[in-house]
């Protein structure tokens, strides 16, 4: 099938390009696409790129951290403010795959890629799409959302670490099994407003609401931790797969959120 590659200097450009081909896909770091070409997917036969260094650039204004939807993970391990993110950055696959792979690109990575996506989540994160409306990450990941581009995405810098844990089989690079994202902002001692995040633990990366009740309104002891980790599976959907079992990860998952919660005390 022969193939059409069409480059635009502004992402305004790309994206009217991209909205009027339906058989387009849009390469940005070209980790997801090009491995799709090699794999000869026959879904698309017209590629949409941009060369607008807006794309590239890592700001921040107003207590939030700006991203183009062209940062790679390296760039935000070389940036001092966003190194909040680095210790998800760090873990998305080897030096080669880090200095390619995109944030706007991982949030349309398939299960069982997609940590990143699940740590922007849970830092309550919104994206900026090619017809400048703003939505939450987190809207943007559930299924049935209209086919889009996404040129920034918005992450309110937190006053708390967000906690990460990556389980693979292959260390360090490996497919994750499942990974977890937590932010516990707290108020005179209590937790309000936990946002915990599966990825690998459903079709999209997934809030954990049962642990996230145990935790609102509670201070961070055993006790809590132990219902949180209670109910860490409530409403999430593991599959089977090459990985690891769907009954696999639910018995792991709440071993590994009460790890992730311990480090916050």
């Amino acid at each position: 099938m022969p193939l059409t590659v069409e480059t635009f200097a502004t992402f305004a450009e790309a994206g009217r390009a991209f909205a009027s081909a339906r058989d387009a896909r849009f390469m940005g770091g070209g980790t997801l696409v090009m491995r799709a070409l090699n794999e000869a997917d026959p879904a698309f036969a017209h590629i949409i790129r941009t060369t607008d260094p807006a794309l590239r650039a890592i700001r921040v204004a107003g207590g939030v951290l700006e991203l183009g939807a062209h940062v790679t993970m390296a760039m935000l391990l070389a940036n001092r403010d966003a190194a909040f993110l680095a210790p998800v950055a760090r873990v998305i696959g080897g030096p080669q795959v880090r200095s390619a792979a995109t944030v706007a690109g991982n949030l349309f990575a398939a299960r069982p890629y997609g940590d990143f996506a699940g740590a922007l989540m849970a830092l309550g994160a919104t994206a900026e799409t090619a017809d400048g409306r703003r939505m939450p990450v987190e809207e943007l990941m559930r299924p049935g959302v209209a086919r889009t581009l996404v040129g920034a995405i918005h992450v309110p810098v937190p006053q708390e670490r967000l906690l990460f844990a990556k389980v693979s089989r292959v260390k360090p690079k490996g497919v994750s099994v499942l990974s977890i994202a937590a932010l516990l902002p707290k108020r005179g001692g209590r937790i309000e407003g936990a946002r915990v995040v599966f990825c690998g633990m459903g079709p999209h990366p997934m809030r954990a609401a049962g642990a996230e009740r145990a935790l609102n309104g509670a201070t961070l002891d055993a006790a809590t931790i132990a219902r949180a980790a209670a109910a860490a599976t409530e409403g999430l959907e593991p599959a089977d797969d090459a990985l690891a079992s769907a009954w696999y990860r639910r018995e792991v998952a709440s071993v590994h959120l009460a790890r992730v919660l311990k480090e916050a005390r």
